[in-house]
């Protein structure tokens, strides 16, 4: 809404406001169903009526009403809704007459239960609204769930039709269908992936509704909205909340607009914000708050920005910068401006953006250049929501990314069809020809070849049918794109073994069979490319058995890709929690540590200045086929202090939960930062479970407080997973549970160096014990000889380990020939 029309749109609303009080938004199409219920359940002060033939049009040939006695939860009042459930074992459709052309918002309502032979979280079915599909193929999972969309509907009818998938049925716990006010969805909105001032119409889309956040760290509830929504608190979105400050200041909100846009969002949203933590103390502070959503690679969103000013006493003191996914939505955003200088005026704003390779979307305020010189950044509200497809669609397999890639294999097919042809024709010829050109022609081509040498610098490594990688003395080894695609399938998404905040990651096999990692950052993210080089840089310097090696890169067509050693056993995480493989033993984990801090190590002391990863966590540490560690990921690595300096001074970056909280308050980065987040690594190898994890008991629910109480108390084998129980000595675990203590001190200065931590880890599998224990050559050593290593042994014969772990490093046969016919 620009600042010209704010005025008009205030007196207007204020008008419709005297005109209907405190009645709130009453719609003219109004359907409410508890379905499979033979009764009236009343939520708040809303009504869902029984599901009978008289409170809706249900055409099915088969329903069965199911019923649970179980107590679901629900984060708002609604819980009594996901008690009943109409089973459909065959296409089904609700049809709902319409009054009021325009948008009307349709929730669906999902709690899968057991009801005789009918198991609701087994069930798989699809729903489209008219010629909208809103899903295909859903399975509903775990808890219950509420869909909502916003449709636009231009018939007297709505028709919802269900339809199960192959042996299968469906289900429907309550659903809704509610016209909804005119001003509420726009017409258009400013698109920030294309050229600036660039518009595209949503007024024919339909949109299904992803995030609904309301900033502060306060859930406002449906009974509080006039359109029944549920804003949840962005708490759980935050990226790194220890840069964040929660205000709450109802009673700034200019309460003449609040209540004009009552219907945009409830004053509470705009009396409740999430701003840059002591922005007003420290004006040197750069970084940005921001949150992150989960959402569907292929598809537009429209983000709804909701802003009002509570923490500025006078105008013209708040400027800030609006981020997603890095591209700037605002630069130097004045709400004063907006908003004619009108103190506490609630302002929202829409923007478009395209997500395309990755599943993630951030959303970031930060500080700007210009006004006070004290910085600050404000968020009030958000809403994210997906915008159909060109041909109606909904669901992630309809996503113009899914048919790109379609379309891209059809043409491939049919340009291999015909050149398979034309190769057929031509090939009685070639043979003919051939041996009467080589002669002639082999001369030439070495001469060339020569030539292109001696004038480049450069040498071939890999060539077949002009495709070639080359090395340089300073980047490391060059692959052209067309040798990923093929190496990747052309990124098949079947390949795809992990996703990071850099992009996916593919396996890939090259055409000598070997095996390798291919990590694709995301093109427009021009942090992705500071990323991208510094990892470059960084592991074109590093040769140790314990970090991850560096095959090459792809710079091309913007491409921003980096090729790996592949590592079958995947991430130490993966081995603690969150998926079905098998648990790791005790020595096991006490062996990846032990080769985890081995590669630290050497990163703080191998090179003349110290290497700062940064960003350690047990999702960076990667296992071979014979679970040996290796650390990877050095996109956000940085080089040590000078010879006089005692830290760094950066912004804050890393993974939340596993930040030194000296370097977030300060701003000071030293290698002691590398040990506070490995000591939290060793509590989720000890503990098995995430760094956060919100479903636990607020005592529990940050890994790092729960486990440190447990230590003070004495207490440390109450945390221990449960996966462990009667394989820890007493001894090993005391004394990993020391140096763990040792590492998250609050203090840097406290903490042990990474070689001390090795050689406590090294003490720590001694006491434990085991048949036998790789050297770090990879040879067995008998128990009796590793516990007759003398207490008093330099610190650097166990941590540095032996000339092995730099000259034995395990790279790919790829990656050992280039490294062999490197003209360095």
């Amino acid at each position: 809404m620009s600042s010209g029309n704010i005025r008009l749109f205030m007196w207007v609303s204020s008008i419709l406001c005297l005109i209907c009080g405190s009645y709130g938004f009453v719609p003219q199409d109004h359907y409410l169903i508890d379905c499979g219920s033979p009764i009236n359940t009343s939520v708040g002060d809303r009504v869902f009526v029984a599901d009978t033939s008289d409170s809706n049009a249900l055409s099915t040939p088969q329903e069965i009403f199911a019923k649970t006695t179980l107590k679901p939860v629900s984060l708002s009042n609604d819980s009594a809704l996901y008690e009943t459930a109409r089973i459909l074992n065959g296409p089904s459709i609700y049809t709902f007459p319409i009054k009021k052309l325009g948008r009307h918002w349709v929730r669906l309502y999902f709690f899968p239960f057991v009801f005789q032979s009918y198991d609701l979280s087994t069930a798989k079915f699809s729903v489209s609204a008219q010629n909208i599909t809103l899903f295909k193929d859903f399975h509903v999972g775990n808890g219950s769930q509420v869909k909502e969309y916003s449709l636009n509907v231009t018939s007297s009818n709505l028709v919802l039709t269900f339809t199960p998938s192959s042996k299968s049925f469906a289900f429907i716990n309550a659903l809704e269908v509610l016209s909804l006010p005119d001003e509420l969805t726009p017409e258009s909105a400013r698109t920030i992936n294309d050229p600036p001032g660039s518009y595209q119409s949503v007024s024919n889309k339909a949109l299904e509704t992803i995030a609904r956040v309301n900033m502060g760290d306060e859930t406002v509830f449906p009974q509080n909205d006039t359109l029944w929504r549920l804003w949840i608190s962005d708490d759980m979105y935050l990226l790194h909340n220890n840069l964040a400050e929660f205000v709450s200041n109802i009673t700034a909100v200019n309460s003449t607009i609040a209540r004009a846009m009552v219907n945009i969002a409830p004053a509470i949203v705009y009396g409740t914000a999430t701003k840059l933590m002591n922005s007003g103390e420290d004006p040197n502070i750069n970084a940005n708050v921001t949150w992150r959503f989960s959402v569907d690679p292929g598809f537009e969103y429209l983000v709804r920005f909701h802003f009002c000013d509570i923490v500025s006493i006078s105008p013209n003191n708040l400027f800030f910068n609006v981020y997603i996914n890095s591209m700037l939505v605002s630069r130097n955003l004045d709400l004063s401006h907006l908003t004619s200088n009108i103190i506490g005026a609630p302002y929202f704003m829409d923007v478009i953006t395209r997500v395309n390779d990755i599943s993630k979307l951030n959303v970031s305020v930060g500080p700007s250049n210009v006004g006070n010189p004290s910085p600050n950044a404000i968020l009030n509200g958000l809403e994210v929501m997906k915008i159909s497809t060109s041909k109606g669609s909904l669901d992630v397999l309809d996503s113009d990314l899914k048919k790109g890639s379609k379309m891209k294999v059809g043409v491939i097919v049919g340009l291999a069809v015909g050149i398979f042809t034309a190769v057929i024709v031509a090939i009685s010829l070639f043979v003919v020809c051939r041996r009467r050109r080589r002669r002639k022609y082999a001369h030439v081509n070495h001469s060339k070849a020569e030539e292109n040498f001696a004038t480049s610098g450069m040498v071939t490594k890999y060539s077949n049918n002009g495709a070639a990688i080359f090395s340089s003395s300073k980047t490391g080894y060059r692959f052209p794109f067309v040798a990923i695609q093929e190496a990747t399938d052309y990124f098949s998404e079947s390949l795809v073994v992990g996703v990071g905040g850099f992009g996916k990651v593919y396996k890939g096999i090259l055409r000598d069979e070997t095996k390798v990692a291919v990590k694709r950052g995301v093109s427009y993210s021009r942090q992705g490319f500071a990323e991208f080089q510094t990892e470059i840089e960084m592991l074109s310097m590093f040769r140790h058995r314990h970090l991850v090696s560096l095959i090459g890169y792809c710079d091309e067509q913007n491409e921003m890709i980096i090729i790996y050693e592949y590592m079958e056993n995947g991430t130490l995480k993966n081995h603690l929690y969150d998926s079905d493989l098998p648990s790791l033993s005790w020595p096991q984990r006490l062996e990846i540590c032990i080769g985890s801090a081995r590669g630290l190590h050497y990163l703080h002391t191998g090179s003349t200045k110290a290497i700062i990863h940064r960003d350690v966590k047990s999702a960076n540490i990667l296992l071979d086929e014979k679970f040996m560690a290796k650390v990877a990921d050095f996109g956000l690595s940085k080089t040590g202090p000078e010879i006089d300096k005692t830290h760094v001074s950066t912004a804050v970056k890393g993974s939340f939960g596993y930040l030194d909280p000296e370097y977030l308050t300060r701003q000071q980065l030293t290698e002691k930062s590398d040990v506070y987040s490995f000591g939290v690594v060793m509590l989720e190898v000890l503990c098995g479970r995430p760094v956060i994890d919100p479903s636990l008991p607020t005592e529990k629910v940050s890994l790092v407080e729960w486990a440190m109480n447990s230590l003070k108390r004495g207490k440390l084998e109450e945390i221990v997973d449960p996966c462990l129980a009667g394989q820890i000595k007493p001894d090993s675990l005391r004394k990993f549970g020391e140096i763990a203590d040792k590492c998250l001190a609050g203090c840097g200065m406290d903490r042990p160096s990474m070689g001390d931590v090795l050689w406590n880890l090294e003490c720590a599998l001694q006491l434990q014990g085991s048949e036998e224990k790789p050297d770090p050559q990879g040879q067995s050593l008998p128990v009796n000889h590793v516990n007759n290593l003398e207490t008093n042994a330099s610190i650097a014969q166990f941590s540095m380990g032996s000339v092995g772990d730099l000259a034995g490093i395990s790279m790919s046969t790829v990656f050992a020939q280039m490294v062999k016919e490197d003209p360095r």
